[in-house]
Order: C-alpha cells, then sequence, then structure tokens
C-alpha cells in the first residue's frame, strides 16, 4: 500500500528523516511514535505531500507519490489532525461532504454519505447535520473531523495527534471508536501519537523513531517483549513495562474450565488481562467468572495463572 524506500528529509541542513524504510501493508493501521523531534509527523506529512521528501522514494499502491496529480493524491488520503480545522461557518453536514462535493458527487449520494458517518460515530444524523461546528462540544467536532476525512472512502486515512486536545474521558472513548471503525472496515491507517498507551490500544504495527532514523518496527508485544535495544523499554517506561504487557494480552487465553465459587465478580472474555488485574485487586478476591458478551459463564481467570509468564509468555 505504501513504501518508504531510502527516504531522507532535512530542514536548514538537519535530518528529520534518515534513511527511512518502511512498508505499510493494506488495511493496517501503523502507529508512528517517538520522542519530540524524531521525525514522525514529517513522516506522515510525506505521504500525502504536505512536504516533499529530499531524496528516496515513497510508493503508494505501487506508483511514485510524484506521479499523481497532487490534488488527486490527497482526495485518495483522508487527513485528520488535532485542531480538527472545521469551516466555522459551514453547517456538520457540510463539512463532512466537502471532498465529495469536490469529486462532484450527486447531492443524495452525499446526504446518504453524511448520514451513514453520522450514524458510524454515534451522532443522530436529525440532530446534528445541521448544526454549526461552535453548537458541539470537542469530543463532537472531533467525530466530525474524523467524519470528513472519511468521506470520500478514501484509500489511507493519516491522523496527526487527532486526539491529543481533548480531555481523557472523550479521548478514550474516540479510541475505542476508530479501534472499532478499523476492526469493522479493514481501513489502512497512518496515525501519529505521543500517547504510548494509545500506540499500544490502537496499533497493528508501531514505528518506534528516533532523531530521524527507525529503533525498531513491529508488533506492539514484540516491542515491549522483545526490544531492539536499551532504548526501547527506556521509551515505553521500564517501572510499569509488566502493566504494559497485562494490556496486550486477553482474558480468554487465560480461561480454565468451570466457574469460580457461586458469588464471584465477572470479567468479560474480551477483557485485558490489566483489566482483571484491577477487578481482582478491587474485589479482593483471587478468582473471576469469565463471561461472554451475553453474560453467560465460559469458565474463570486465576490470579495464580495471571501472575505465571510460563502460561501466557
Amino acid at each position: 500500500m505504501i513504501d518508504f524506500q531510502g527516504v531522507s528529509k532535512a530542514y536548514d541542513g538537519v535530518l528529520a528523516i534518515d534513511r527511512l524504510d518502511l512498508h505499510i501493508a493494506k488495511g493496517e493501521l501503523v502507529v508512528l511514535i517517538g520522542p519530540s523531534g524524531s521525525g514522525k509527523s514529517t513522516a506522515l506529512k510525506l505521504i500525502n505531500r504536505m512536504l516533499d521528501h529530499d531524496s528516496g522514494r515513497i510508493l503508494f499502491e505501487g506508483r511514485e507519490i510524484y506521479s499523481f496529480d497532487v490534488r488527486d493524491l490527497r482526495r485518495r488520503m483522508g487527513y485528520a489532525i488535532q485542531s480538527v480545522g472545521l469551516f466555522p461557518h459551514w453547517t456538520v453536514e457540510r463539512n463532512i461532504a466537502t471532498v465529495p462535493h469536490l469529486l462532484g458527487w450527486p447531492a443524495a449520494r452525499i446526504a446518504d454519505r453524511v448520514t451513514e458517518l453520522l450514524t458510524l460515530f454515534h451522532l443522530e444524523p436529525a440532530l446534528y447535520r445541521q448544526r454549526y461546528p461552535h453548537q458541539l462540544s470537542g469530543g463532537q467536532q472531533q467525530r466530525i473531523g474524523v467524519a470528513r476525512a472519511l468521506a470520500a472512502d478514501p484509500a489511507v486515512l493519516l491522523m496527526d495527534e487527532p486526539f491529543g486536545a481533548l480531555d481523557p474521558v472523550t479521548r478514550a472513548a474516540l479510541q475505542l471508536e476508530l479501534k472499532r471503525i478499523h476492526q469493522s472496515f479493514g481501513k489502512t491507517i497512518v496515525l501519529v501519537t505521543h500517547d504510548i498507551d494509545e500506540a499500544l490500544l490502537l496499533a497493528d504495527k508501531i514505528v518506534l523513531l528516533d532523531q530521524g532514523r527507525v529503533v525498531q518496527i513491529g508488533t506492539p508485544l514484540a516491542l515491549l517483549a522483545q526490544p531492539a535495544s536499551e532504548f526501547v523499554p527506556d521509551f515505553f517506561g521500564r517501572a510499569d513495562l509488566g502493566i504494559k504487557l497485562l494490556s496486550l494480552k486477553p482474558v480468554a487465553a487465560l480461561v480454565r474450565p468451570g466457574p469460580a465459587a457461586p458469588g464471584s465478580p465477572s470479567v468479560i472474555n474480551s477483557a485485558t488481562l490489566r483489566e482483571a488485574v484491577a477487578s481482582l485487586a478491587a474485589h479482593c478476591v483471587a478468582v473471576l467468572n469469565v463471561v461472554d458478551a451475553h453474560n453467560t459463564v465460559l469458565g474463570s481467570l486465576h490470579a495464580a495463572d495471571v501472575f505465571a509468564p510460563e502460561r501466557h509468555g
């Protein structure tokens, strides 16, 4: 889908990206992360030619990005940023319809797409389509910003710190919404964030950068469990590395047959082991019932299994 081949970019003689090689497969959610000044936002902006690279090649769907008309390229790539950038004097509907309108979609098709996206983001179309940005909360504005980026069904969604300005509760809700949308539609997403927990929660693949160079590329579990250098655990935080590992592993992997004792608290099988540990501690118990989405007991989770590394890697 997207290939960086020896790509470099400098500002005033200082390298921001240094010979970057990276393959982003169709349907992947790839997170670019690293310290301030590591080059993550620069790398993202090179993809849709918001910035031009100095050397190397970037391919999109097998074609060099400079072989595309820049406007056509950007219309094939949705772009969502922290500041949202909604047009203040346009309604929600008109904001979402920006790119479809430029592409000449019929009015009925645009109206249907607006309805579809508002519904997808849990915003009642009849209530929100004629509102203006100032009539929305910050979280609602951010939802509209992402909906606008998705409106023309782009091949790729580029996101630069999209939830950075939101309060923790709203941010967590939108992270789960983005994860749900990705799992439902398999959209290729490239996300820049400075939030380590956000990266671990969302990413299929993490690209850890430092001073414009790749430190390590891999799944969240690979980076935590098999760091390529001392920089990796230092960046992710050695003190709570075990807790972060638990957040990547599902309760379902450690279910024992048979229920816990009558009256025991429950945890859903899709929860993480980190969430299960919190429940064990909150209820001062050593065993939880494991239930499915319909509250049917599937088995039990024992604290001894959670803290036995040989049982779950």
